[in-house]
């Protein structure tokens, strides 16, 4: 019956290298630092709240944008922050994890023939999303090693076709943040231009250095274009959740809830109100960047005297590690072989691009305990 096989909509698509290395890393028992979880628990008030709501039968469809009292959280937290309205009935929809809002948000606003300017190294949902809407992908690097933005290519890039640019700040894999000369360079674009953005913000919580996450939230020209996308999963250790939210102004949310009806409808109805709970100590996200520069400082402190280079890490929950020094090998090659002969799993960053270029630099995931970060460090100081 092979005749019968559909044309592939994705045919340069594989399986996501998020589930390659685990389970590579499953198969050889391997630590895994690849795919992006914590590898320590959530609050364990969170969970009883999440259990109090069960428990007291709210176990049937929310309303499909989300509960009510999540998005009053959401919209009280984003006007403290980022000093940002968004009114919690008609600019603030619950999602299905950032994923899912990222898919939905391509899908509502390109349309075929439509131009999006892709920032790599670019997390791997973005492209498919836009192929699948009949979008056309335009790629740009960031430059490395520092992983900033060439705003004069992106500004050479825009005609009439152009109707997205999709933004990741804190970035992943980069760990860079968008600052204010970079805002500045966006505002000039936007002035020039009709497209949206779509930004990526799932780690605005996790950024060090004395840096302030530069929300688009905060400023209005940029806010009245862009839908934006946070991740609870990321902030509270709940990743297996798959919850997440969106902002964007009314006419933008219109569109967006016209399609996260059909693809998804409502999500998970305890977890949401056990979040709008949990949300009221604002201790849980403000705390945020402090626990987590602690691990990346351990993390690279115990790397100190090793053959990796380390890269700055100035936002996420993940290091870059080059090693030059060590092996001329694809990086692909060498993080199978350090999957397998060395028993500890990393994702290799040329998969972010899309002619795979490769710098030679490996992603590890940091979000762990400190007896994981000393287990990985021995076995990086080994090789």
């Amino acid at each position: 019956m092979t005749h019968l096989a559909p044309a592939s909509k994705l045919p340069a698509i594989g399986t996501t290298i998020f589930s390659v290395m685990t389970a590579l890393a499953n198969e050889h028992r391997a630590l895994n630092m690849a795919q992006g979880f914590p590898d320590f628990t959530c609050h364990p008030e969170l969970k009883k709240l999440v259990s109090h709501y069960i428990n007291t039968d709210f176990n049937q469809y929310a309303p499909m944008p989300g509960a009510l009292k999540l998005r009053e959280a959401i919209a009280q937290k984003t006007e403290k922050l980022y000093a940002a309205s968004y009114h919690p009935e008609t600019e603030i929809t619950i999602t299905a994890g950032a994923t899912q809002a990222i898919f939905t948000a391509i899908t509502a606003l390109v349309k075929r023939g439509d131009e999006v300017i892709v920032i790599e190294p670019a997390y791997d949902c973005y492209v498919p999303a836009i192929e699948l809407n009949g979008g056309i992908p335009v790629f740009v690097q960031l430059s490395h090693p520092s992983y900033s933005i060439p705003w004069n290519e992106i500004e050479s890039m825009l005609n009439p076709k152009t109707r997205m640019i999709i933004l990741n700040s804190p970035g992943n894999p980069g760990t860079s943040v968008l600052g204010e000369e970079d805002i500045a360079k966006l505002k000039a674009i936007v002035e020039k231009s009709d497209l949206f953005i779509l930004s990526d913000e799932v780690y605005e919580h996790i950024i060090f250095d004395d840096h302030q996450h530069l929300s688009l939230a905060r400023f209005p020209m940029l806010r009245e274009r862009s839908i934006i996308v946070s991740s609870f999963g990321k902030t509270y250790h709940t990743t297996g959740w798959k919850l997440g939210y969106c902002l964007a102004p009314e006419y933008l949310m219109k569109e967006f809830r016209k399609v996260h009806q059909f693809n998804v409808f409502a999500v998970n109805h305890p977890m949401q109100l056990a979040l709008a709970d949990f949300m009221e100590k604002e201790e849980h996200y403000l705390s945020l960047g402090k626990f987590y520069q602690e691990k990346r400082d351990l993390f690279v402190s115990l790397l100190q005297g090793s053959r990796f280079t380390i890269l700055p890490a100035h936002g996420s929950y993940f290091q870059l590690l080059g090693y030059q020094n060590i092996s001329d090998e694809s990086d692909v090659v060498f993080s199978r072989k350090l999957t397998i002969e060395n028993k500890i799993a990393s994702i290799p960053t040329s998969v972010f691009y899309q002619d795979q270029t490769d710098h030679q630099v490996l992603r590890f995931c940091f979000a762990k305990s400190p007896e994981t970060l000393e287990k990985a460090a021995s076995i990086l100081h080994r090789i």
